[in-house]
């Protein structure tokens, strides 16, 4: 059961990633140093740079998301619940696209997106707090 937790926990870290890759690959600011364009023969230091790190980017993005396709199928295969795998990857993916967003890009989160995660984490304590009684019918049993 923690296993299946970890993993689906590493899923939404590696969903979080690939977010951020695709970003970077596709974003409309060219990722590196800036350049100062008024600076004589500095206008296109990043021109040569530019192409090969949005590749780069992109091939993390592709790479992230077949990691975490794998975590969350390990995630699914070692966790009780399907439901309670997918909530727990969808909402660490949210909270660490926060984290990450924070850190890399200086985003501010403003008090809805606050109380969004506190409920996104109040409902994962939820459903990781109850445990299945045995004699409760599922819908195998139907």
């Amino acid at each position: 059961m923690l296993s299946g937790t970890l993993f689906a926990l590493a899923a939404g870290l590696l969903a979080a990633a690939a977010s951020l890759s695709a970003k970077l690959s596709l974003g409309t600011d060219a990722p590196g140093p800036p350049c100062e364009a008024d600076a004589p023969g500095r206008g296109a230091c990043n021109r040569w740079l530019h192409l090969p790190l949005r590749l780069l980017c992109g091939g993390l993005m592709l790479g992230c998301n077949a990691l975490m396709w794998t975590f969350f199928s390990r995630a699914l295969r070692h966790s009780s619940s399907s439901a309670r795998t997918t909530v727990t990857t969808s909402g660490s993916s949210f909270i660490f696209s926060g984290i990450l967003g924070r850190l890399i890009f200086g985003e501010n989160h403003g008090p809805l997106w606050w109380t969004g995660i506190s409920l996104t984490l109040c409902g994962l304590l939820l459903l990781h707090g109850t445990q299945r009684s045995p004699g409760a019918c599922s819908s195998k049993d139907q």
